[in-house]
């Protein structure tokens, strides 16, 4: 195949499909080499050498109270967010074996303006939490779906499904109100986004991770290929943004948000960014928000629409799972929506 020839078929099976930044490249000697990457597992395992080798130094800069609260909240977030994270990885390579593209032409409409709120309307059915949502997502982009759709059910399914509705009952007691609020808020931003994606979005901000053929392999072989697959990928971010949240758990004061909970405006945005950085589980965090009782409902609104979307280990799944060019657009854009959405529906209906 001549040079053009390879290009123009390079072009037409999309970036959607390949990682070029992971493709093996020519050598001059005409043999192939893999350019070096660091990937999620090289970061986990610097991180835990980095950990053993300072933990003497660590141990007398931090006090025995806050090493404890940043484990437990390490520990927590990891719990909370494992299982769904399985559950979403065993789902996706289901996604990717055994269900055929046709499937999701015939399940979708065929005009992605339309496809976006059906997708994101199916996020009712997936009891998952968000870690589950972002593998799902990407093998749907593989399977052939429209981004602005796959994107559309990556933000509705963590925030709409029963389960996080029920809970946010639950934690509301005789305020029914707040479960509504929240499903018609985040569904609004999901479809929002899934729209705007389809509007200014580029395919080549979507960098899907170099996977193995999977073609060429029985279903089964196939099936757990890809599941090795995307935990190993997935799970190393999940790490680093669990991380991440008990870090800021330990450095805010609490007395920092005690005086913002006077101000509408700061109430509102001191949540937002407070269920960034917390990034709980969507199944659990309306019962941290129930308990923020100083705060107005409607910035307690944003931020059980914020949490499901954008928190710190979501972005690091993002990054590693659709790349670093998508997470830096897409989670800055996420959070102003939701911010907006969030506090226009509290507004009108609590």
């Amino acid at each position: 195949m001549s040079a053009p020839e390879s290009t123009s078929a390079r072009r037409a099976i999309g970036a959607d499909e390949i990682d070029w930044s992971a493709t093996p490249e020519p050598t001059p000697a005409g043999r192939t080499r893999r350019p070096s990457r660091i990937g999620s597992l090289e970061i986990l395992a610097g991180l835990l050498v980095l950990l053993v080798a300072l933990r003497g130094p660590l141990s007398g800069l931090v006090s025995g109270a806050r090493l404890q609260t940043w484990t437990t909240v390490f520990v927590s977030v990891l719990v909370q967010a494992t299982p769904f994270l399985v559950f979403g990885v065993v789902l996706s390579a289901v996604i990717a074996v055994y269900v055929p593209r046709s499937f999701w032409a015939r399940a979708l409409p065929g005009h992605p303006a339309l496809a976006v709120p059906a997708a994101g309307l199916a996020g009712v059915v997936l009891p998952g939490c968000e870690c589950g949502s972002v593998p799902i997502a990407g093998s749907l982009i593989r399977r052939g779906v429209t981004p602005a759709a796959a994107l559309a059910f990556l933000l509705a399914a963590p925030a709409i499904n029963p389960i996080v509705l029920t809970a946010t009952v639950v934690a509301f007691p005789g305020r029914p109100e707040m479960a509504i609020a929240r499903g018609v808020a985040s569904l609004a931003v999901a479809v929002g986004m899934g729209w705007l994606w389809l509007r200014l979005g580029r395919t080549g901000w979507i960098r899907l991770p170099h996977r193995p053929d999977l073609d060429d392999l029985s279903r089964t072989r196939a099936f757990w290929a890809a599941c090795r697959h995307d935990v190993m990928h997935a799970g190393g971010f999940l790490v680093v943004g669990a991380a991440a949240a008990a870090t800021i758990n330990v450095i805010v004061p609490d007395a920092w948000l005690q005086s913002l909970a006077g101000n509408p405006v700061l109430a509102v945005l001191a949540l937002a960014t407070l269920a960034v950085l917390l990034s709980i589980c969507s199944e659990a965090d309306a019962f941290v928000a129930a308990s923020l009782s100083q705060f107005s409902l409607t910035s307690r609104l944003v931020f059980l629409v914020v949490g499901p979307m954008v928190d710190l280990k979501l972005i690091s799944m993002q990054a590693g799972v659709f790349g670093r060019r998508f997470a830096v657009r897409f989670a800055p854009a996420t959070f102003g929506a939701a911010i907006v959405v969030g506090s226009a529906v509290g507004m009108v209906l609590l």
